[in-house]
């Protein structure tokens, strides 16, 4: 009993010592782990199910379809994560009536871009053939491209209402948020399996169902915090203030340009290997990304509170917690490459598990994925750093570099010197590297004091 005790004391003592900034923190981190988890295994019963549902060719369809409409989501031009950044200032400087103008404004702007985006997706809609640009069988044209309608329909009102979940990060509430697409994730589970027995392949009722998921999820959360612990942040017409349109745009601008930059360097993946090796492709190299993608996830788990935390920790001059906070990170980071090791030499009795003997990943290509993730989340570090603290400035000019690299580098590898998939994944790594070993040093120069110019900007 004295033993359970004692035991029952030591976690007490490690959710609430230390900065009560970093107690929040923790208690997200660890709920956060929990949910994530529940989220991966719901995930990877999802890839066998919908594969058996749909089949390889249409499942990979799928796969470059969400893709494709995801790029959409730099229509924003930054303003989720403007207003993650002006709302966290806020609550630092107890402005909770700015704060509530920059909720209810971001709002305005985003309900008036995706209703234009909508508009003139509508109006040349007519004249997409989406069996062409997935290079899909043409008999599927009919499908598809009521299907494409209806996903980009669901997409631009999620767009909207997904803002509820900048406000839980600011808030430093990333559980919360993870809670959500937990949620949408089950009721998406429990669509596909419904399918399952009551039609046969259908991309059009497996597309609308699950876009409709997190519409429904979103609503319901919105509702409920709005009229509870965010009451006082509600959005409403007369706290809508266009003046700080401005503030919010310019600032956004850069978080767009960053967005953009994540699109094409990862979202742009499946639509190179379908265009350039097939469809049928996209899925070994998906289910490569899935399996990896689980450390990486795990590390995001972990950084999820800090980026806002970075913001207010940074506004109240407090470097000596952000300089523990970042050390204390990279150890984490160095404990994670011994997992993804394991990971790397049981992957093909992992695929084959987990999906059967139908699709042969190559090693080359979970070597690639492994190595990948591992820069990834090192990058993470210092990319929720320097977002947190606003200093873009840099990495717009390094999103730029990336950019103009990644399409050309990705075909090369793939087409011309006959890597595969795996080169798309290896000319990505080689585009952000150089960013990452510059991100490094900047944050090193903000901690120090002495970045200037572009360091600083």
């Amino acid at each position: 009993m004295n033993n359970l005790t004692f035991f029952f004391r030591k976690i007490s003592s490690f959710f609430t010592k230390g900065h009560q900034r970093s107690q929040k923190a923790k208690k997200n981190i660890v709920a956060s782990l929990g949910i994530r988890g529940l989220n991966i295994l719901i995930g990877l019963y999802l890839v066998p199910l919908t594969l058996e549902y749909l089949n390889e060719t249409k499942y990979g369809i799928w796969l470059t379809l969400s893709s494709v409409i995801g790029w959409f989501a730099f229509f924003d031009v930054g303003l989720g994560n403007g207003l993650r950044n002006k709302f966290a200032v806020s609550l630092a400087r107890d402005q909770h009536d700015l704060a509530r103008t920059y909720v209810s404004t971001t709002y305005a702007l985003i309900f008036i871009i995706m209703l234009g985006l909508f508009l003139i997706y509508n109006a040349i809609h007519p004249f997409l053939n989406w069996a062409e640009i997935l290079n899909a069988d043409p008999a599927l044209e009919g499908e598809l491209n009521q299907l494409a309608y209806v996903v980009f329909a669901f997409f631009c009102l999620r767009f909207v209402l997904k803002l509820i979940g900048n406000i839980l990060l600011a808030d430093q509430r990333p559980a919360a948020n993870n809670l959500m697409n937990l949620i949408s994730q089950f009721i998406s589970l429990i669509i596909v399996i419904i399918l399952t027995h009551t039609s046969e392949g259908s991309l059009l009722l497996l597309g609308a169902t699950i876009s409709a998921a997190p519409v429904l999820v979103f609503i319901l959360t919105s509702v409920i915090l709005f009229r509870t612990k965010y009451k006082a942040y509600k959005p409403s017409f007369k706290s809508i203030d266009f003046k700080y349109a401005r503030t919010l745009m310019n600032f956004g601008l850069q978080f767009f340009v960053l967005q953009m930059a994540a699109i094409i360097l990862l979202s742009t993946d499946n639509m190179i290997i379908t265009q350039v090796l097939g469809p049928a492709e996209v899925t070994p190299y998906s289910i490569a990304h899935k399996f990896f993608g689980m450390s990486t996830m795990v590390f995001t788990i972990v950084m999820s509170p800090f980026w806002s935390s970075f913001t207010e920790a940074y506004e109240k001059k407090e470097f000596d917690w952000i300089k523990n906070i970042i050390s204390k990170l990279l150890k984490f980071w160095l404990l994670l490459i011994g997992p993804v090791i394991v990971m790397l030499i049981m992957a093909d009795t992992f695929y084959e598990f987990w999906v059967g003997d139908k699709i042969i990943v190559p090693f080359s290509l979970s070597l690639a994925m492994a190595l990948f993730g591992l820069m990834n989340s090192f990058n993470m570090i210092f990319v929720n750093f320097i977002n947190g603290v606003s200093k873009l400035r840099l990495q717009l000019m390094t999103a730029v570099f990336s950019i103009s690299v990644n399409i050309p580098l990705s075909i090369l590898f793939a087409r011309n010197f006959g890597l595969g998939s795996t080169g798309v994944i290896m000319a990505t790594m080689v585009s952000i590297s150089i960013s990452i070993v510059l991100r490094v040093i900047q944050y090193r120069k903000i901690m120090n004091g002495t970045a200037t110019g572009i360091w600083n900007k």
